[in-house]
C-alpha cells in the first residue's frame, strides 16, 4: 500500500513538471527579452550622446569662419583670380585643421566660388547647390543642416551652412561645412548590435549592416519621393523599401527584417528621435541568441525535475525494501536492536552535526571577511580608475595633436589618481571604524575639487550638472583628506544616480560654516528619500537600487568615515522636492593639528 502510494505521488508530481515547463519557458523568454531590451536601451542612449557630440562639434565653426573678412572680399569681387586662388589655399589649411570633409564658399546664385578640394578632380568650385535645403536656408539667413549624398563626390556627410553677413547685416554668400559619417559607421560594426538612422522619411542612411542603406522603413509614397528628388539627398542612389514586420512579446517592442542577405530575422527594436538633427536612431539586438538563453534555462529546469523525480522513486523503492526487511524480524530483538540504533544513530547525528557546524562558521567568517574586503575595495577604487581613463584618453588625443604640455599635465593628474587610490586602500581599515587613528587639518574646498575630478564620468555618464556654492571664508576642518573625498564622492554619485533621467539633472553642492562646524550640503532633484526607509539608508549593504546596480556600501562606509571624525552625516528630503545629504564637520582650531 505504502508502495502503491508513493508511486501514485511520483506520477502526479511528474505531470505537474510537464505543465510547469510551458510556464517555465514564458517566464524565462520574458526575463531574457527584458534584459535585452534593456541592454539595447543602453547602447541606444551611448549611440544618441556619441552622434549628438560629433554633431555640435562642428555646429558654430560656419557661423565663426563666416565673420572672417577675406571672404566678404571674394564675394565682392569674385572675378579676382587671386582672392579666389587665396581663399581656395585658406579653406583647404582651415578644413585640414578642423578635420572636417569639405569646406566652401557659395554665392547667392548657389555657385561656389571656393572650396577646401578646389586641387581634387571632384571639386565643388562651379557646382550650384541652390537646390540644397541647407543652402536655402542659410541664404534666408538662418543656419542650414541637412543629411545627404554628395551629388559631386558620392560620399555621405552631415551638412551646416551659415550667412555671410556685410557690415550692414545683408546676406552676401553662404559658408558650407561638410562633415563625413564613415568613421563613426565604422565603429558601430564593432558591436553586437545592428544600429540603422533614418531621415524623416524612413531612409536608411546610416548602417551596420550595408544591406540596409538607401532603403525605407515607411512605405516610399510618390509624395515621399517626390520630397526626396527635389532636394537630391540622395542623389542618383535607388530607393527601394526594406520588409518589415513589427510585433510585441512580454511588453518588449520586436521587429523582423530582412538583412543584407536577405534572411529574415526577428531584432528587439529600440529608437529614439534626435529633433535637432531631424533623424531617429535605431538599436535592434537579434533574438537568437536571446531565445538559445531561454531553452538552456528550460532545460536546466527539465533536468533538475528529472533528477528530483528519479531520486523520489529511488527513495520510494528504498522504503519498500526497507519495510519488508523490518517485518521479519523477531519482536524480541526488534525493541533492543531499535534502542541500541537509535541511541547510535542520534550520537553520530549529534557528533556530525557539530562537526558540520564548526566547518560552516570558519567557512562563513572567512567569506564574511573577504566579501567586505573585496566590496569596498571594489566601490571605492570604481570612481578614480573612471577618471583616470578619462585623462588618459585625453591625454592620447593630445599627443596626437602635439600638445606635450597638457598631456603631461594629464599625465599628473593620472599620476595623482593612482596614489589616490593607493591612499584608498591603505585607508580601507578604517571601515572597521579605527577610533585611535590620528586625524589632520583638511582644506574643504580643495577635498570637493578633487573629489568633482573623481566622480566627473558618473556625472557625465548621468548627465547631472553640479552647481558649486562654496564660502569664500571656509575655514580648516578635521578629518583626512581621502577618506573625506571619499565621502563627497559617494554622495556625488548617489546623487547622480537618483537625477539619472529625469527632467532636471541638476545637483547642488554648498558649504557653509558656523562658529564650531562646516556644513557641506548636497543636494539632487532626484524623488527624495522614502520615509520608510529614512533610518535603514546608512545601515550596511542596504540599497534601493536594483540588483546588480549598488552593493549598498557607499553610504555606510561614509557614515562611519564621518564618525570617526567626529563629524555626523545627515539626510533629509528638500522642501522643493529631491534629497539632500549634510556632511556636519568640525572646524579645526589653528595650530592644534598639522596639516596631512
Amino acid at each position: 500500500m505504502v508502495k502503491g502510494r508513493l508511486q501514485l505521488w511520483i506520477w502526479v508530481l511528474a505531470a505537474a513538471a510537464v505543465l510547469l515547463l510551458p510556464v517555465v519557458d514564458r517566464i524565462a523568454t520574458g526575463n531574457a527579452m527584458a534584459d535585452g531590451q534593456e541592454r539595447a536601451e543602453t547602447t541606444l542612449r551611448q549611440t544618441v550622446n556619441a552622434l549628438d557630440s560629433y554633431l555640435r562639434r562642428y555646429e558654430a565653426l560656419p557661423t565663426l569662419l563666416a565673420q572672417d573678412e577675406d571672404i566678404l572680399a571674394v564675394l565682392a569681387d569674385p572675378g579676382n583670380k587671386a582672392r579666389i586662388a587665396a581663399m581656395n589655399r585658406w579653406l583647404a589649411e582651415t578644413n585640414t585643421l578642423i578635420e572636417a570633409s569639405d569646406l566652401y564658399l557659395i554665392d547667392l546664385d548657389g555657385t561656389t566660388l571656393a572650396a577646401s578640394n578646389h586641387d581634387r578632380t571632384d571639386s565643388f568650385i562651379g557646382q550650384n547647390f541652390s537646390y540644397r535645403p541647407y543652402f536655402s536656408r542659410a541664404r534666408d539667413g538662418g543656419l542650414g543642416r541637412y543629411f545627404a549624398l554628395g551629388t559631386t563626390s558620392g560620399v555621405r556627410g552631415y551638412y551646416f551652412a551659415s550667412p555671410i553677413r556685410d557690415e550692414a547685416g545683408m546676406v552676401r554668400g553662404v559658408l558650407a561645412l561638410k562633415i563625413g559619417v564613415n568613421a563613426i559607421e565604422a565603429g558601430w560594426r564593432a558591436r553586437d548590435y545592428r544600429i540603422l538612422v533614418t531621415d524623416p522619411e524612413g531612409v536608411v542612411f546610416m548602417s551596420t549592416d550595408a544591406g540596409w542603406l538607401y532603403r525605407g522603413l515607411l512605405p516610399l509614397t510618390a509624395e515621399r519621393r517626390e520630397r526626396l528628388a527635389q532636394t537630391r539627398r540622395y542623389a542618383d542612389a535607388d530607393l527601394t523599401e526594406l520588409q518589415v514586420t513589427p510585433s510585441a512579446t512580454a511588453g518588449v517592442n520586436l521587429m523582423r527584417l530582412a538583412d543584407g542577405t536577405g534572411v529574415m530575422r526577428e531584432y528587439i527594436a529600440t529608437e529614439t528621435p534626435m529633433p535637432h538633427a531631424g533623424w531617429t536612431v535605431r538599436v535592434l539586438l537579434d533574438t537568437v541568441p536571446i531565445h538559445a538563453q531561454a531553452r538552456l534555462v528550460v532545460l536546466a529546469v527539465a533536468l533538475f525535475l528529472t533528477v528530483a523525480l528519479l531520486l523520489a522513486w529511488v527513495l520510494a523503492q528504498r522504503r519498500a525494501r526497507l519495510a519488508e526487511r523490518l517485518a521479519l524480524q523477531a519482536a524480541a530483538q526488534a525493541n533492543l536492536e531499535r534502542e541500541v540504533a537509535q541511541r547510535t544513530a542520534d550520537l553520530t547525528q549529534a557528533n556530525d552535526d557539530l562537526h558540520r557546524m564548526q566547518a560552516d562558521l570558519v567557512q562563513a567568517g572567512k567569506l564574511a571577511a573577504l566579501g567586505r574586503m573585496s566590496a569596498a575595495l571594489s566601490h571605492e577604487i570604481n570612481q578614480p580608475l573612471a577618471a583616470a581613463r578619462n585623462y588618459a584618453d585625453s591625454a592620447g588625443l593630445l599627443i596626437d595633436r602635439g600638445d606635450l604640455p597638457r598631456a603631461k599635465e594629464n599625465i599628473g593628474q593620472i599620476i595623482a589618481l593612482i596614489d589616490r587610490m593607493a591612499a584608498i586602500a591603505r585607508h580601507l581599515r578604517n571601515v572597521a571604524r579605527k577610533p585611535n587613528e590620528p586625524l589632520k587639518v583638511v582644506d574643504i574646498a580643495t577635498a570637493v575639487r578633487d573629489a568633482l575630478v573623481i566622480a566627473q564620468a558618473r556625472l557625465t555618464a548621468a548627465g547631472a550638472e553640479v552647481a558649486l556654492d562654496l564660502a569664500g571664508n571656509l575655514p580648516p576642518v578635521i578629518g583626512g583628506p581621502v577618506r573625506l573625498q571619499q565621502v563627497i564622492v559617494n554622495v556625488l554619485t548617489n546623487a547622480a544616480d537618483a537625477v539619472e533621467g529625469r527632467a532636471d539633472r541638476r545637483i547642488h553642492l554648498s558649504a557653509t560654516c558656523t562658529d564650531h562646524e562646516v556644513i557641506v550640503a548636497i543636494r539632487d532633484r532626484g524623488p527624495g528619500v522614502a520615509p520608510g526607509i529614512a533610518d535603514r539608508i546608512f545601515d550596511p549593504f542596504f540599497t534601493t537600487k536594483q540588483v546588480g546596480s549598488g552593493l549598498g556600501l557607499g553610504l555606510s562606509i561614509s557614515y562611519n568615515i564621518m564618525k570617526d571624525f567626529e563629524g555626523d552625516l545627515r539626510v533629509a528630503n528638500h522642501p522643493q522636492g529631491g534629497a539632500i545629504f549634510s556632511l556636519i564637520l568640525r572646524r579645526a582650531t589653528t595650530g592644534a593639528l598639522a596639516a596631512e
